[in-house]
């Protein structure tokens, strides 16, 4: 607890807190104070907070710094009853409850004060839910919304810009390394020429010299020509590559395809998006609706108890008791056989249950698709970044290349105008043909209807549904039966064509298995010296770490020695003040007590202050004295005089009880002395 208060006051009395503390005062500060200091430090991390705390509530207080610490990230007990001591303690100020929190805030305040101005935009603002129903609010909170995320991506980029950027004193420290470099490298040239001066033929060497210098560089400037025009040719044979690969799987997915084909596909894929926007995803939203709805329900009503749980289970079973025994009435009062329908409900179930997997498999596999797509463009870039740095890539489109482009993008938008504009005609027209068809369904219904009637008037019920039913089952025979023989078909077909495949494969593989062979062998050489060398790092690395762990280790237990020696200087010098200040005052007192001068005879000192409340004590004491003695004469006439006044009232007591038993006897007549009655008996 002194290492957390001695770090608590060095930080309090630094910038920009000043506030001119010690180990004592700061102990010694009331709860009031100590508040107002937590308050201080959390108003520097975040001005909104900047205020007296003497001006607002306990409450207030304790609900504004709850709150500052939530978006600080500062976990509080989790546990109930230690939460209660906690905020009892915060809005008490007691030390044990604040001094973490100070020492907290202080450890982390350059990252705290990040922290609470990215909240002054991050936090949202919570919206009750009858509010957020409106059109226009909920508009302004997606705008809001999408502010956030712009805010962002903004800080995101700001702070990345900051961390590419290299400091002032780093830049400073790598010129003035520079130029005593150059200084270095003069100095050494102005001896080297000294040196050089001495020899004869010194100026034809030097010219050599220099003659053999530009050719070295010139040597390495083609070299780097030669390594540049190395990577843009590989850059090209890739590119060539890839674009070969397009073209392959371009005509590989062109192969048998043809108008027909591709207009089916094109309808398939129509109803399958037709099916997702005016099915599933309504009933997803809904869905998710309903439980958002059910949500915002929940978290409006109050806190429920077990009393509450109890009683909305106990009304969940009723209910449910009550669904079971609709269900067995429904099932006692209808027959299954009766039921024309059920076969047809069964057999849309079945196929709405199919058709729903299939559109989330469809849906899992667009997000895959997408996902995909998503990371072969981020590693195309990354590829192109490469490139571009080793001085290749794919070059920028020019004026007319762009010109192209932008005339290809507009006959595309046109065509794409044109089918969209087609699109909706067939929409419309499959409307009307919807609206047709529930039409004829409706009047093959009544039809149906009065078929039935008539086949019960002949007697001859059901007689249409099962020569339709018969039908059915001869048609689904037949083409049963096709689809086996062309599946036989495809079977074969598919078989010969895998083998082939496969013979083909073989014979493009084996040169490469040949080729493989000795790559193996080398594979597993570099396998044995890697295994080696990584058992020699780990050696090493394992020498170096512990000899790491034990200069940690004495490195800590030096701190530990020196943080105590630290606490142990400060309470000595908190000691040594006091006694200075001690003895201070009994120098003063000494000098005015032996000092000649007047005017210090008129300044009262201590000796005569301690003369002066001895007297007042003796002389209160004295008049306590003489009150004892007076008390003390008093005594044996008072206890008398008591004793007296005793006997009195007991004589007066008796008096008054005599007279009760007179008035009693006056009243009770010739029967006044008897005092209790009884039977006679015959004793044998």
């Amino acid at each position: 607890m002194t290492d957390n208060l001695k770090y608590i006051v060095q930080e309090l009395n630094k910038e920009p807190f000043n506030k001119n503390l010690n180990l004592i005062t700061c102990d010694s500060l009331e709860p009031i104070q100590l508040l107002q200091i937590l308050n201080d430090v959390i108003a520097e991390i975040d001005e909104r907070h900047q205020m007296d705390i003497r001006n607002e509530s306990a409450d207030q207080t304790f609900a504004r710094i709850i709150d500052a610490l939530r978006i600080f990230r500062f976990k509080p007990p989790s546990d109930p009853n230690h939460f209660e001591t906690f905020k009892l303690g915060l809005v008490q100020g007691n030390k044990t409850t604040v001094y973490p929190i100070l020492e907290w805030l202080l450890q982390k305040r350059p990252e705290l004060k990040k922290r609470a101005y990215l909240a002054r935009f991050l936090v949202k603002i919570n919206i009750p839910a009858e509010i957020a129903q409106d059109e226009e609010v909920e508009n302004l909170y997606i705008q809001y919304e999408e502010h956030i995320e712009e805010f962002k991506q903004v800080h995101k980029n700001v702070e990345a810009a900051k961390s590419a950027s290299l400091p002032t004193g780093d830049i400073k420290k790598d010129i003035k390394a520079m130029q005593d470099e150059k200084e270095q490298l003069v100095r050494r040239v102005d001896r080297t020429k000294k040196r050089v001066q001495s020899f004869p033929n010194s100026a034809s060497m030097l010219q050599l010299a220099q003659r053999l210098r530009l050719e070295k560089e010139h040597e390495a400037k083609i070299s780097r020509q030669i390594s540049d025009q190395r990577t843009v040719i590989q850059s090209c044979q890739s590119r060539a590559q890839r674009l070969n690969q397009q073209v392959k799987d371009m005509r590989q997915a062109a192969a048998g395809s043809t108008a027909d084909g591709l207009i089916a596909r094109l309808e398939e894929e129509k109803k399958i998006n037709r099916y997702m926007v005016t099915e599933k995803l309504p009933a997803e939203i809904a869905t998710e609706k309903r439980q958002v709805a059910d949500l915002q329900k929940i978290a409006s009503e109050p806190a429920m108890g077990q009393a509450d749980l109890e009683q909305y289970r106990a009304k969940m079973r009723e209910v449910n008791a009550e669904i079971n025994q609709l269900i067995e009435k429904k099932m006692m009062a209808g027959d299954v056989r009766d039921d024309k329908a059920s076969l047809f409900r069964q057999q849309a179930s079945i196929v709405s249950r199919k058709k729903a997997a299939a559109a989330e498999a469809l849906r899992e596999a667009r997000e895959e698709l997408n996902r995909a797509e998503e990371e072969l463009q981020a590693r195309r870039a990354t590829l192109e970044a490469n490139r571009g740095q080793q001085g290749g890539g794919e070059e920028v489109l020019k004026e007319a290349q762009f010109r192209e482009y932008v005339a290809k993008l507009r006959t595309k938008s046109t065509v794409y105008k044109e089918k969209k504009r087609l699109m909706n005609e067939l929409i419309a027209e499959n409307g009307i043909l919807t609206r047709t068809l529930e039409i004829l369904r409706q009047k093959e219904e009544a039809v149906k209807r009065q078929i039935s009637q008539a086949e019960k008037r002949a007697g001859v019920s059901g007689y249409s549904d099962t020569q339709e039913q018969l039908e059915k089952v001869s048609k689904m025979m037949t083409q049963l039966n096709q689809k086996k023989g062309d599946t036989l078909e495809d079977m074969s077909r598919i078989i010969g064509e895998l083998n082939k495949r496969v013979n083909e494969k073989k014979n493009e593989l084996a040169p490469l298995i040949r080729e493989l062979r000795p790559l193996r062998e080398e594979a597993k050489k570099l396998q044995l010296e890697y295994d080696e060398k990584k058992s020699n790092y780990e050696r090493q690395s394992a020498g170096v770490e512990e000899k790491r762990m034990k200069l940690e280790q004495e490195v800590k237990a030096l701190r530990e020695e020196c943080q105590g020696e630290e606490s142990r200087y400060a309470y000595m010098k908190g000691m040594l003040d006091i006694l200075d200040t001690q003895h201070q005052r009994v120098q003063d007192e000494l000098r005015a007590y032996k000092s000649q001068d007047p005017n210090d005879k008129k300044k009262p000192t201590l000796r005569d202050v301690f003369k002066k409340k001895i007297a007042e004590q003796e002389n209160i004491g004295k008049s306590l004295r003489e009150k004892q003695k007076a008390v003390r004469d008093a005594q044996q006439p008072a206890m008398k005089q008591v004793k007296m006044w005793s006997d009195l009232l007991r004589l007066m007591d008796c008096k008054i009880a005599c007279q009760a038993k007179a008035e009693v006897a006056a009243e009770a007549g010739e029967y006044a002395g008897v005092t209790s009655l009884q039977e006679n008996r015959l004793v044998l």
